[in-house]
């Protein structure tokens, strides 16, 4: 333990003096605004390490971080256990909203009475039944509920958590903010509530408009932003500025406080979807091959309708021999959650080293439960014998992986030590009907067809798993996401006619991703794909979005 005047940010970080000031607050709430790149999580990391270590979050406090994804939640709680010893880093809880309502749920479960009343064995299923089962959608109301409702769940978590984190808050929602304000308006609990309104492109899914205003006067907040893009080249932070000039001109700063020629920005302009298709497919190769850029820092970003504009692209990589893996949700695998569950954990079973795979799964698995020290050792305990057992099983061929039986036996080994609760976790989507049955069933029957082609399995699995292999998604599924080299597809007025506000800040996520190299790609004409509504390409030199580009090529 440290005095706070004695804390710096580890590991010989520089913060800015906005972050580092966050990072060390002890009297008010924090309302932190910031741009993609700028460290919202790190800043965070270093938050818990130093309310921690000094002492802020006083034995036996804890620090409560909720996010919106898994990987975020994991991510925050890898990068605290970095900073912080074992014994502190144990008193750090991440959760996703749904995670930490169904503890709420399972610890105050009698506080819900009547129609709302709960089995102690109640399920999360596909369906709504009287005490025996609730629905993915039904975790934060039922919390609400309880917390509202129950003077002993309010004061439990009152007396459990002196610090709170509110990652990726622009996409909070109603009843998700219902819950905060719940568990904590009116304590003495310190929020930490970070974003970035410019990329707030949940509105869809319930996100509510003005949610950092709104909090700022429930939490009496003091606002902060962020301004430096710690992830992005010269080049391409200057063409973000220019959006943020028009999106919100306090935050933008004078290009002269950029400074560097560094980084690369690119209208390519093509007559026609193949050539535009066949011309990328090259440059990707070329990127691979000659440039030395892995395949999965490259990433292909589509606005809208990713199905229709990437079929082309798609077929011009496979006819080049360019793995890659296409994130369109509703068309592949490769997007869903229990999928990468399942090939990440062959690729460890049957690799020889899979690091990337292996703290994916030992933080889904492990760390993200949000378990106390001796559970959590206990845990993976349990996990590191299923891992070596089934090795030695794959090692002396008693269990063929190219076999589908043997393969199903595995996937169902899996399933049942990481539990049922967790795995519908993992996506909304799992608690209706038998929608992940289907995706366990074809994510099996996919990897048991790759491995069977002969071959290392774990070469045929990777353009599976996406570590090897070029990301094809859609601007939202990119969200939080980085690459080396970006290309935003279709930028045209088809692709962003709707509504321009909405768009401008989808258009803002996806240009921020790029680090290095930014391309935009431009038609004079498409085919219309089959499906599509309407279909009205019409480029200019003057199409809002290629313009912010103009002056930084």
């Amino acid at each position: 333990m440290i005095a706070v005047e004695q804390w710096s940010p580890t590991d010989g970080l520089s913060l800015e003096p906005n972050a580092l000031a966050a990072a060390k607050e002890i009297d008010r709430n924090l309302a932190l605004t910031a741009g993609p790149g700028a460290g919202k999580t790190e800043m965070l990391a270093q938050r818990a390490e130093f309310l921690l270590r000094t002492g802020m979050c006083r034995y036996p406090k804890r620090i409560l971080a909720i996010s919106f994804k898994v990987d975020a939640s994991q991510n925050l709680k890898a990068r605290v256990r970095k900073r912080c010893v074992p014994e502190l880093a144990a008193r750090f809880d991440s959760h996703t909203f749904h995670a930490f309502a169904k503890r709420i749920i399972d610890r105050f479960r009698l506080a819900l009475t009547g129609k709302d009343a709960l089995d102690p064995d109640y399920a999360v299923g596909p369906r709504r039944v009287h005490k025996r089962s609730i629905t993915f959608n039904d975790m934060v109301p039922l919390a609400v509920e309880i917390v509202e409702s129950s003077y002993i769940a309010r004061n439990a978590i009152k007396q459990t958590y002196s610090h709170v984190f509110l990652d990726e808050f622009q996409d909070c929602t109603g009843v998700q903010y219902q819950l905060i304000k719940a568990c904590f308006q009116g304590t003495s609990a310190r929020l930490t509530a970070v974003g970035d309104t410019k990329q707030r492109i949940m509105g869809w899914a319930g996100a509510l408009e003005g949610i950092f205003e709104t909090y700022a006067e429930d939490f009496d907040a003091l606002p902060l932003n962020l301004y430096q893009n710690f992830r992005s080249e010269p080049r391409l932070r200057r063409m973000q500025n220019a959006m943020v000039r028009v999106m919100d001109p306090p935050a933008a700063l004078d290009d002269d406080d950029l400074p560097g020629d560094g980084g690369e920005v690119d209208v390519l302009r093509f007559e026609n979807d193949d050539d535009e298709a066949n011309a990328l497919a090259d440059a990707v190769r070329g990127w691979i091959e000659c440039d030395d850029v892995d395949s999965s820092e490259i990433a292909v970003l589509v606005s809208k309708q990713q199905n229709l504009y990437c079929r082309k692209l798609r077929a011009a990589l496979e006819a080049r021999g360019v793995p890659f893996r296409d994130e369109d949700e509703n068309q592949n695998l490769a997007s869903e959650p229990v999928a990468n569950l399942i090939v990440d954990f062959l690729l460890v079973a049957a690799g020889q080293r899979q690091p990337a795979p292996y703290r994916r799964l030992l933080d889904l698995v492990v760390f993200g439960r949000g378990l106390d020290p001796e559970r959590e050792y206990q845990t993976r305990s349990r996990w590191d014998r299923f891992v070596a057992v089934v090795r030695q099983r794959i090692a002396i061929g008693e269990t063929d992986l190219a076999d589908l039986d043997d393969l199903q036996t595995i996937v169902n080994e899996l399933l049942d030590i990481v539990g049922r609760d967790a795995v519908v976790g993992l996506s909304p989507a799992y608690a209706q009907g038998d929608f992940l049955q289907l995706q366990i069933e074809a994510t099996t029957g996919r990897a048991q067809v790759l491995i069977s082609g002969g071959g290392d399995a774990a070469v045929a699995l990777a353009s599976f798993s996406g570590d090897r292999a070029v990301r094809i998604m859609s601007i939202h599924k990119s969200k939080g996401l980085e690459f080396d080299t970006v290309v935003v597809l279709g930028v045209e007025k088809q692709t962003f006619w709707s509504d321009p506000d909405a768009e401008r800040s989808a258009f803002f996520v996806g240009i921020s991703r790029a680090k290095r190299r930014l391309y935009l790609t431009v038609c004079d004409s498409r085919e219309r794909p089959d499906g599509a509504d309407r279909w009205q390409i019409a480029r200019t030199e003057h199409d809002e979005f290629v313009g912010y580009a103009i002056p930084y090529l």
